[in-house]
């Protein structure tokens, strides 16, 4: 584990390297904040500027460049502050193009931040050179999932003085996906609901968090599971629609897969679907348990194991540059309906 004794710059980052660099920026001149999550990324600009400058909006010690004033980044790294205090000097939506002035400006005099926000900058002269510059540092910011997105969601929540249980934070760690700032929308919402001193239990969270995407999403991989192709459909447009991104509904579908494969277990030891059911976690809602006991008739345990296995490699492929999300999760619940309604047909002969 990285931490601020040791730090050196010219290197990258991860998501649990930066609190070091922000209770020590001192030596950094340089931090390039890239990936898919912008929210995330402003999040961090916005952390480290305030670590540096004391505020995200002083006038005197926050500069921001469009992109015709990039070549202004010398000059200002240069720059003193009328009153005293490390500057920063903040560039949004970078690309490769600023490389040549921020070079430039390392190898002059100043001891202001420059800050570079690069939401989905691939590979390439600006990354390379933040990475081996020796005071830079390369931060990649991409979207929370599986501990981590838990930790936000439960911290986030203890700051507003609220507690949540497990069977809700499963349920939200695999409903909630996507950027940093609308997650911290929804975990605002979660936190008014229960008030001060209150607690998220799983009802509240599917009634809060049930009204967005991921309502619809669980809705869709359900009725594709029971081989309704078209409320299926319907589910996930809507999830779509609303923002939620096609990795996340790949999740929805991986996480349901993996509760029915637990409980067609349960069946194969002899017991009924509506016990297999009851004891499925997180609980199953009550309004889906006729729905879900419904499903696991249709598929045998090999059967989910190849749908678990379909649905691991919609998710790897999701995550690669450039993948078109929404697609891949709309061929996969598709897919899905397809199978559970062809053996729905053929249980009627």
């Amino acid at each position: 584990m990285w931490d601020a004794a040791a730090f050196r710059p010219a290197m990258k980052l991860d998501a649990r390297q930066f609190p070091a660099l922000l209770r020590d920026p001192s030596r950094c001149r340089l931090a390039l904040i890239y990936g898919d999550d912008e929210g995330q990324i402003r999040e961090r600009s916005q952390l480290l500027t305030r670590q540096v400058a004391g505020s995200v909006n002083d006038p005197f010690l926050v500069v921001e460049l469009s992109r015709g004033n990039w070549g202004q980044i010398p000059s200002e790294m240069a720059a003193l502050s009328m009153l005293g205090g490390r500057r920063v000097i903040i560039v949004r939506d970078a690309s490769d193009a600023v490389l040549g002035p921020a070079s430039q400006a390392l190898k002059g005099p100043g001891g202001a931040l420059l800050i570079l926000e690069a939401p989905e900058l691939g590979r390439g002269k600006l990354r390379s050179f933040a990475e081996a510059a020796p005071d830079a540092i390369a931060l990649a910011c991409y979207p929370d999932e599986g501990r981590a997105l838990s930790d936000l969601v439960t911290s986030g929540l203890a700051d507003m003085k609220v507690t949540i249980d497990q069977d809700a934070l499963a349920w939200l760690s695999r409903s909630l996906s996507g950027d940093r700032a609308i997650l911290r929308s929804e975990i605002e919402k979660l936190a008014l609901l229960a008030g001060p001193g209150g607690q998220i239990n799983l009802e509240a969270a599917r009634a809060c968090a049930g009204e967005n995407a991921a309502g619809s999403a669980d809705e869709g991989v359900l009725a594709a599971m029971g081989g309704r192709i078209e409320a299926a459909d319907t589910g996930v447009e809507a999830a779509v629609q609303d923002g939620l991104a096609g990795v996340a509904i790949v999740r929805i579908a991986l996480s349901l897969l993996q509760r029915l494969h637990q409980a067609r277990l349960r069946m194969d030891d002899g017991e009924t679907a509506a016990d297999a059911v009851r004891f499925m976690r997180p609980p199953v809602f009550f309004r889906a348990q006729t729905a879900t006991a419904a499903c696991l008739a249709l598929w045998s345990t090999q059967q989910l194991l190849r749908a678990l296995e379909e649905a691991r490699q919609t998710e790897l492929a999701c995550k690669r540059t450039g993948s078109r999300q929404e697609l891949l999760a709309r061929r996969l619940v598709a897919g899905l309906a397809r199978q559970a309604a062809a053996r729905r047909q053929a249980t009627h002969f």
